[in-house]
């Protein structure tokens, strides 16, 4: 019997490393089927067939993949029918495909990085399907009476949808630090000349982003890759516009050192060890008061247990945010931008409406952002009562 034991655990450390180091994936297609499916692992930005499936009568394949960490991989009939995955050991990815086209209309399960690569694909998709609208519209309407009203109409709602897209991509990057498909978000373009992170200042992403996943995946070709483009460059654009002002740039971190009440400066990384909400807020507004309000009890309730508040102000009146604290009696670390008319951290972190706040691990990792009323208290629940 023992002999018997001594055989079995073996066996089954063998099977739970098999595990680790690969991962599947098990597909239906209802749409558009074809007698082989191919899967390519992708080479920073070339794609190499690394195997193939036959599509049975029912419209099923599957794969097993050897992988000691999170890669890109295209999944598809060819070089322009495929989908994204962003794939990693031990995962067991289910896709169904429903569609004429495997990218238009597909659903997955077990693979968040996946998830997360389709969600910024699709969003893309409908972005490019609305602009291309516009221009339609601008291109008739250039031809009709009006259009001196009517065509700067159009333009200022293509570029605002350019600008919206940059938004989430940016939110996207800064609430994902840790995960690959941040890396998708500040890839991707619009279309062969245009990025969706096209301004000068989104250097600073890069800088952020480069240095998060290279603490967790050094050895990655993609984030490798990444490193190399602060120095030469994505592409003409980034080469022209971005390289000529990379080494000027001064590191870029997500740790704002500001002034409290009392003149004391303190660092949000100064409270690592601890949950920390960071919180945006303004004297001025009525709803970041009544948040304040709700917060007091989440901190009554929690602060003993390793909860912190980071409280950041921006209103240019010192002495009113100075009163607010006092009065309202807030218990946690209020601090002030240095410059109000020049919101360094509040533009550091993609802040477009008050109150705005983003909850950090004891790590000092995002783990949420603008989390407030119920969904807050479901989030600290989970953190402090588990």
């Amino acid at each position: 019997m023992k002999r018997a034991i001594l055989i079995l655990i073996p066996v089954m450390l063998l099977t739970a490393c098999q595990k680790k180091n690969s991962f599947r994936i098990n597909g239906d297609i209802t749409g558009n089927k074809q007698d082989v499916i191919y899967l390519k692992r992708i080479n920073i930005d070339t794609p190499l067939l690394i195997d193939s499936s036959k599509v049975n009568k029912k419209g099923r394949f599957a794969f097993k993949v050897r992988s000691s960490e999170p890669d890109f991989y295209q999944l598809g009939y060819s070089d322009s029918e495929f989908i994204t995955l962003l794939a990693g050991p031990g995962e067991k990815i289910s896709i169904t495909f429903e569609g004429a086209s495997l990218f238009e209309d597909y659903s997955l399960a077990g693979s968040e990085g996946s998830e997360q690569v389709r969600m910024l694909d699709q969003r893309l998709n409908i972005t490019k399907k609305s602009l291309d609208s516009l221009r339609v519209l601008y291109d008739k309407a250039s031809l009709e009476d009006g259009f001196e009203e009517r065509g700067p109409q159009l333009e200022e709602a293509f570029t605002d949808l350019i600008k919206s897209l940059r938004r989430k991509n940016i939110e996207f990057i800064i609430t994902n630090l840790t995960s690959m498909a941040s890396l998708k978000a500040l890839y991707q373009k619009i279309d062969d000349d245009t990025y969706v992170l096209y301004d000068t200042r989104d250097l600073q992403y890069m800088k952020i982003l480069a240095d998060s996943l290279g603490r967790y995946y050094p050895g990655s070709k993609h984030v490798q890759a990444l490193t190399r483009d602060l120095k030469t460059g994505l592409d003409q654009f980034y080469r022209r516009q971005l390289l000529d002002i990379a080494d000027q740039i001064p590191e870029t971190k997500l740790d704002p050192v500001l002034t409290d009440v009392n003149g004391k400066r303190i660092a949000l990384s100064s409270l690592r060890g601890k949950y920390v909400l960071l919180t945006f807020w303004s004297v001025t507004s009525r709803e970041c008061i009544t948040d304040n309000l709700q917060l007091k009890e989440f901190y009554r309730r929690y602060s003993r247990n390793g909860f912190e508040i980071y409280q950041i102000n921006i209103d240019e009146d010192e002495d009113a945010w100075k009163r607010a604290v006092r009065f309202d009696d807030l218990p946690w670390i209020s601090v002030r931008e240095d410059d109000p008319r020049d919101l360094a951290n509040t533009r550091l972190f993609n802040v477009r409406s008050l109150p705005a706040n983003f909850l950090f691990d004891r790590n000092g990792e995002i783990i949420g952002s603008n989390l407030r009323g119920r969904a807050l208290q479901i989030k600290l629940d989970q953190l402090f009562n588990n």
